[in-house]
């Protein structure tokens, strides 16, 4: 216990030092000893948690321990009332269907049903798509408070994966402005190759979730609009009329028993 303790008190002392520290001032600031110090240090390097950003023996964290502490999150056990829906988009729309979450820069699927279709969309739960680069990742994006979508865009890397993947941070706000305004998220061949996609943001408390329908483009190419709305058909259904306009921001009803919600709210 005492170790796991000395970790923790470590990673509170880097965050208020905000700073990197060399073995010396951690075993004063402790009252450690050197030994027992440097073999903390060492371990912790050795695992990725710590680095050296200097030349001079200093340390500080790595971006391991937000990596952990987002994929924890991201892992939380998802409303029964959101499984449901998901159940019942997936029998409706004969595609895959998955809800995600942020996790980092990417989405990662928290909940996977597979299509039956021979030829369908392969999907497992942990698989992580760009955050900017797809309909899912959009839609999540498309949640978060402005200041947090313009640092993930900064950090972003944009890279060509199909002939529909967003090469810049211009093109991914356009995307998230007029998605919302029309309801739904779409991506064609933005991450694989002749997949397509239609992502509605979903929000519980302070988390935002995608949920999406995919599928092979020659299939869901022609079915996108009735695809978004059995989506939000099935969020009146499932989690109340209102639902989506008391907690999703800016996107336009498709449901005639909803009210759009305001993206000023």
């Amino acid at each position: 216990m005492k170790q796991v303790v000395n970790v923790l008190e470590l990673l509170e002392f880097f965050a208020e030092r905000k700073k990197a520290a060399s073995l010396a001032e951690v075993s004063q600031h402790f009252g450690w000893p050197r030994s027992s110090t440097f073999n903390l240090l060492s371990t912790l390097v050795s695992r990725g948690f710590l680095y050296e950003p200097e030349a001079r023996g200093r340390f500080y964290p790595t971006p391991r321990w937000l990596t952990l502490a987002q994929e924890v999150a991201a892992a939380e056990p998802l409303p029964e009332a959101l499984l449901s829906l998901l159940k019942d988009i997936a029998q409706k729309s004969g595609e895959t269907v998955w809800i995600a979450a942020q996790s980092g820069q990417h989405a990662v699927f928290l909940e996977v049903i597979e299509s039956k279709a021979s030829v369908r969309y392969t999907a497992k739960v942990g698989t992580r798509v760009p955050l900017h680069g797809t309909a899912t990742g959009q839609a999540i994006m498309s949640q978060l408070p402005p200041a947090q979508q313009t640092s993930l865009l900064r950090k972003a890397v944009f890279k060509r994966y199909g002939e529909g993947s967003p090469m810049s941070i211009e093109a991914v706000e356009d995307s998230i402005r007029v998605s919302l305004n029309r309801g739904w998220f779409v991506s064609s061949s933005a991450f694989t190759p002749d997949l397509g996609g239609i992502a509605v943001p979903i929000v519980f408390g302070d988390r935002a979730f995608a949920m999406t329908v995919a599928g092979p483009w020659f299939r869901v190419g022609k079915r996108l609009e009735e695809f978004a709305h059995l989506m939000h058909e099935g969020v009146a259904l499932h989690l109340g009329q209102d639902y989506l306009a008391k907690n999703v921001k800016g996107l336009k009803s498709l449901y005639p028993g909803m009210r759009t919600s305001d993206p000023d709210a």
